[in-house]
């Protein structure tokens, strides 16, 4: 597989680094990250630039190729991160982009891409832990709505969102995994209850998310009714495949602050500690190529990443935490310093063997449907 660039993608590069080299020097400051709803217009604000530009539809018009230079560039540049728009731009927006109708596509994604509407993911449950398809918030039609009723956990940005990408189940008495139904429910409808979640690192970015009979419209179901766990496979496949590829620059940004502090403070002279980082810059080195070759597969086979994502997203979890714990290292007494920088990231970084899956439910993934292993029992 080819994983060179193009002429034309080098030259989008290029014209991409002359723009944020022009535009980031005049953005506004940073809110404090308490303060979510001015984080939540900053992070609108440079979509909004993004959009004026031309740069908004990397996300789904752009080949894969193309969104990776774009994320590649934008973070090596320090340009903001999607921040409130993470779901909107990374998870929901893409699998409306991939499953929707004409008309839900018309309706959802030009509001996203121009920085007017923030989604939020209700997947995860109380009592479902890591076995989402054991989900039971429950939907039941009447009309042309579904009344909904249950209760999400961890749910992103929810307390300042637009829109929900819900998870709810349709057909209880159907076999696993076939009676769930994907819905974008609307997050001022009557009924629905936020409660901001501080995480350990002290963040309140997670909510839980209490539904009472809210009543969502059935036009809002994104692929056929009780097909949803197909539709959810779409959208965690944005999730593992490519929404984390500008991390991986930054963990590799980091590990160079990483050296260059070691060599300040005196721990350089570590020799286990040089060839620990030295093992670390050959990991997220191998995970950007691995990165590569998902995007290039991806492209081939129509845009949708596939079960290859797992692998990046299993490795890259670990080795996002044992990044951090090499920053304690270096830190030294420090580490537990709260306002030093990374010791906020190592504590974030714990979370990352269970988001989006975890490792675990990874490990099966990989197992059954890339080596071709049987299923547990």
């Amino acid at each position: 597989m080819d994983l060179s660039y193009t002429p034309e993608e080098e030259d989008f590069r290029a014209r991409l680094r002359e723009w944020l080299a022009r535009v980031l020097p005049g953005l506004p400051s940073k809110p404090s990250p308490d303060d979510w709803p001015g984080r939540r217009a900053y992070d609108l604000g440079w979509q909004r630039r993004l959009h004026d530009a031309g740069y908004a539809d990397v996300h789904w018009d752009a080949s894969p190729t193309t969104r990776l230079i774009f994320l590649e560039e934008t973070e090596k540049a320090g340009a903001p991160y999607v921040g409130a728009n993470f779901v909107g731009l990374l998870h929901a927006g893409p699998t409306v982009a991939a499953e929707g109708t004409h008309e839900q596509r018309a309706r959802w994604l030009p509001p996203i891409l121009r920085g007017e509407e923030v989604w939020c993911q209700g997947f995860s449950e109380p009592e479902a832990g890591s076995d989402l398809a054991a989900l039971r918030t429950r939907a039941w039609r009447d009309g042309d709505h579904y009344v909904v009723t249950g209760s999400k956990i961890w749910t992103s940005h929810a307390e300042v969102a637009d829109w929900c990408e819900l998870l709810v189940c349709t057909d209880p008495s159907a076999p696993k995994h076939r009676g769930i139904t994907w819905l974008a429910m609307p997050m001022d409808a009557p009924g629905i209850t936020v409660r901001p979640l501080r995480t350990l690192a002290g963040s309140a970015e997670f909510a839980e998310v209490f539904l009472d009979e809210v009543r969502v419209p059935v036009a809002n179901r994104v692929g056929d009714e009780n097909d949803g766990w197909r539709v959810t496979m779409v959208t965690l496949s944005f999730e593992r495949g490519t929404a984390f590829a500008g991390e991986v620059v930054a963990c590799r940004r980091v590990l160079g602050e990483l050296a260059a502090r070691a060599r300040e403070n005196g721990r350089w002279d570590d020799p286990a500690l040089r060839r620990r980082l030295g093992r670390l810059n050959a990991e997220f080195r191998a995970l950007w190529r691995l990165t590569q070759w998902n995007v290039s597969a991806a492209e081939a086979s129509g845009g949708v990443p596939g079960a290859q994502g797992s692998v990046f997203k299993l490795r890259y979890s670990h080795a996002r935490q044992e990044l951090y714990d090499a920053a304690a290292d270096v830190l030294g007494p420090d580490r537990l310093d709260l306002d030093r920088p990374w010791t906020l990231d190592r504590l974030s970084s714990l979370s990352y063997t269970i988001a989006a899956g975890t490792s675990q439910i990874q490990h099966g993934i990989v197992a059954e449907r890339i080596l071709g292993l049987p299923k547990g029992r």
